[in-house]
């Protein structure tokens, strides 16, 4: 009735409400009534919002690639932003009246191929394939440096770059010549496997050879020292031996002195016997027989004086003509003996 309508917005969307072309109201999540016919409503949205990608460039040895990723922003500025690009609504469908909020993904769009073009083009597909992360970073450094989009009163909230991708052929011939690095490096891998292996071994083999060697070493230098410990017995014992030789020697030297001592001793103690025998017997040549035998009898027995008489008829046979013994003699002969 008389045109006049209410209007209610969504939070995330930024309202400008024209009036004679002066703002009577702005502000976010505005609901308010108005006259259709002289009022002009601009909604700016100022949520987040993304914008997706996906362009083909040509990296340093002129490879194609494809940049697949992603934009989020926001705006900050919406009036800035409402004077850049139309986002008047229709009062009455309250729907935009031209497709400029639409052109404001592309122009980011734009921005960021320009950004990751200077970003690839420098560096070979190799290394770009594994660079998303530093083409992303690239990108939002100059996007957030660019005036059109601080003009345009965006702010860049990040930029998120999901592969960079070669073509189906370069990536099938990549992926062969990876394949081959893959197995190069799988038999330079087995190579060092068995080479460490066979290192391994004649260390131990070379650690078995020293060892028998030491012990080899061992037992010669314990050999050595048992042949040097007999040696050293052998010696002593020898030693033992000349010791005793020479003490038996100085021994029988000894025994020889004394030996010719006592044949000396004995020598001469016969002969002082002798002598006195000598001079004794002298004595007794000087005495007459008859007094020596009754010298010799006056201290001996019956029986000796009665051997001595039988020695005197013995002496006589010649003179004697017959002798008779009875057995009562010998029986007393016999038992005086």
């Amino acid at each position: 009735m008389f045109g006049i309508r209410f209007a209610k917005f969504e939070p995330t969307l930024y309202v400008l409400k024209y009036k004679k072309g002066k703002i009577t109201a702005q502000g976010e999540g505005l609901s308010f009534w108005y006259r259709a016919r002289t009022t002009t409503l601009v909604a700016v949205p100022v949520g987040s919002s993304d914008a997706s990608f996906m362009f083909a460039e040509t990296t340093a040895d002129f490879q194609e690639v494809t940049i697949q990723g992603q934009i989020t922003y926001r705006i900050i500025d919406p009036i800035k932003t409402s004077k850049m690009l139309n986002y008047t609504i229709d009062s009455k469908h309250l729907s935009y009246i031209s497709d400029d909020p639409v052109k404001l993904a592309d122009r980011l769009i734009n921005l960021a191929q320009i950004a990751a073009k200077g970003a690839v083009r420098n560096i070979p597909l190799k290394k770009a394939i594994v660079s998303s992360d530093s083409v992303a970073q690239t990108v939002f450094k100059s996007m957030t440096e660019d005036t059109m989009v601080e003009d345009l009163g965006i702010h860049i909230l990040s930029i998120s770059v999901a592969a960079v991708k070669p073509n189906p052929e370069t990536a099938r011939a990549l992926e062969a010549e990876t394949r081959e690095e893959i197995l190069k490096e799988s038999d330079e891998a087995i190579f060092r496997r068995r080479n460490y292996a066979v290192e391994q071994e004649r260390i131990i083999r070379e650690t078995e050879l020293n060892t028998e060697i030491a012990v080899e070493n061992k037992n010669r230098e314990i050999q050595e020292t048992r042949l040097a410990t007999e040696a050293l017995a052998q010696q002593k014992q020898l030693e033992m031996r000349e010791a005793e030789i020479k003490f038996s020697i100085h021994a029988e030297e000894q025994n020889k002195t004394l030996v010719g001592l006592k044949s000396y001793n004995e020598r001469t103690e016969a002969d002082a016997r002798a002598y006195a025998l000598r001079e004794i017997m002298k004595v007794y040549q000087e005495v007459p027989a008859d007094i020596l035998k009754a010298l010799t009898a006056a201290g001996i027995d019956s029986g000796r004086l009665m051997a001595l008489a039988f020695q005197g008829i013995a002496d006589r046979a010649d003179k004697i003509g017959n002798l008779n013994i009875t057995p009562d003699l010998l029986n007393t002969i016999i038992k005086g003996k």
